[in-house]
């Protein structure tokens, strides 16, 4: 397979030409546009209940008592399973900024509206019709966006009610708070303090200190652990309170980890202390979740040096 994808198509794997060059960057500006308004997009809103008009369904209506069930209740429909929903809510919070980024670029060379070009081996049903229109890509894209936020509010609402009610969540949530708070106290090599907001065991607050004789040593970072009521189905959503500058900090401050075991909070823990202070990652394309950060990461000696001033600036700014 070519990484043209113009190329793979049968014929063409040889095409060449001045004329096939040009079909080959039109091919490309339209797969690039549709994968962004299909593939990430529309999955993100059927996911949200976000409709063609931009109107958003309500979050289920949370209920303080509900009455008991009896046996001619009829049962509610199960919903459909889709074991990668909340792996694609969290992608799509990582690599928010390069989307934005792409269709910045990538409107550039089109209009708005431009209908897209038919390719030559495209006839019958194999067709790929439609145009151009990044302006109202971007606004869907932040309309999601705001929509994963106002989850995360939504799950914290969640949890408080759980925790009125006692529900056996809520108190093992609380239980693992305190062990993990614990075993921190006795840790000599990390320095962080954990809170409750609210005293809402679904979410925590991290503050977290760095590391001395390192880039953040001095520093003061507030971080916020938003935990589902479904967790481990859905996992935490971590976001910097205090502004980040890190190849694994999205400009939002959505921190990009993987814990060992996602269904044990302690391994969060370890795996977002390890992110933060790694200084020698394995390169790994899934964690680019910073496009600038990123780039002087893993750019040129001169690019790292760049990256560990801004790294201290940062630093610098939580202690203000």
């Amino acid at each position: 397979m070519s990484p043209n994808p113009y190329e793979n198509e049968p014929g063409f794997e040889n095409a060449n030409s001045s004329e096939d060059k040009k079909a080959q960057a039109q091919y490309v500006a339209k797969i690039r546009h549709e994968t962004l308004r299909i593939s990430i997009i529309q999955r993100l809103e059927d996911y949200m209940g976000i409709h063609s008009d931009g109107v958003v369904d309500d979050f289920p209506a949370l209920e303080e008592s509900a009455e008991p069930r009896s046996e001619y209740d009829v049962e509610p429909t199960p919903p459909a399973f889709e074991p990668f929903k909340d792996l694609c809510k969290r992608r799509f919070l990582w690599y928010y900024d390069s989307y934005l980024i792409s269709i910045d670029e990538a409107e550039k060379a089109v209009r708005p509206n431009q209908n897209f070009t038919t390719m030559p081996f495209e006839g019958g049903g194999n067709t790929m019709p439609g145009k151009f229109n990044y302006p109202e890509l971007r606004r869907r894209l932040q309309l999601i966006h705001a929509v994963l936020y106002r989850e995360i509010d939504y799950w914290a609402e969640e949890g408080a009610l759980q925790v009125r009610k006692d529900t056996t969540t809520a108190s093992q949530l609380g239980r693992q708070f305190q062990q993990i708070v614990e075993s921190y106290k006795k840790n000599d090599m990390v320095t962080l303090d954990l809170d409750l907001v609210d005293r809402n065991p679904f979410v925590w607050l991290l503050t977290y200190f760095g590391r001395p004789m390192t880039n953040l040593d001095g520093g003061m970072f507030r971080i916020k652990i938003a935990i589902s009521p479904r967790f481990p189905e859905e996992q935490p959503r971590v976001i910097f309170e205090t502004k980040m500058f890190h190849h694994r900090v999205s400009k939002n401050g959505v921190l990009c980890y993987f814990p060992k075991r996602p269904d044990e909070l302690k391994y969060h823990i370890e795996a977002m202390i390890h992110a933060i202070e790694d200084t020698d990652p394995p390169y790994d394309p899934r964690t680019l979740v910073n496009p600038e950060a990123s780039k002087l990461f893993w750019g040129s000696p001169d690019d790292k040096k760049v990256y560990n001033r801004q790294l201290r600036r940062a630093v610098q700014r939580s202690m203000e």
